[in-house]
């Protein structure tokens, strides 16, 4: 073999050992895919919430928010991704962007999102985001959308994952 030959095959193992590696780290960073989420059972949870928000926004002398459908969608998706997981995160992997994935879903930006997990009804959960000071920030921000959802994984403990999606409609 020449020294030519063996100059091209190590630079065509050096390449499939690059393209191993990215491919290896695209396939770790990969976003739950949508027909896992879908067997994740979830619920609707905007009309029970939508009273608590208006009454706080209310308070706050702000504009009440409506229910928006696409930021269900977006909520509904997230919470199932949650649960679908095991682990309550804004950002699943490398390449996951909250504006593109509500986008997805039909919401206009800006939007904003809370989350959270444990909480056994939509009144804790609202609770929870209103006793946080950034997510109480997000629901008394200029938005007039919303949308919140629940999902469980009856596999991963039932554990209740909580996502609210507010918009600009």
């Amino acid at each position: 073999m020449s020294f030519q030959s063996k100059s091209t095959t190590r630079r065509n193992v050096l390449r499939f050992a690059a393209l191993t590696f990215a491919a290896g780290v695209a396939g770790c960073a990969t976003r739950v895919a949508p027909s896992k989420v879908a067997n994740v059972p979830g619920a609707d949870q905007t009309a029970a919430a939508l009273p608590m928000v208006n009454a706080l926004r209310a308070k706050n002398g702000l504009p009440p928010v409506h229910a928006d459908p696409a930021a269900t969608a977006a909520a509904l998706y997230q919470a199932k991704r949650m649960a679908n997981a095991g682990s309550m995160r804004h950002l699943m992997g490398i390449g996951d962007n909250f504006g593109d994935r509500v986008k997805a879903s039909g919401v206009r930006l800006p939007a904003a999102e809370n989350i959270a997990a444990h909480q056994g009804d939509v009144g804790a959960a609202v609770t929870a985001w209103i006793n946080s000071p950034h997510h109480l920030r997000n629901m008394l921000g200029n938005y007039s959308g919303i949308g919140v959802a629940v999902a469980h994984n009856p596999s991963s403990g039932d554990t209740p994952y909580w996502a609210m999606v507010l918009s600009t409609t």
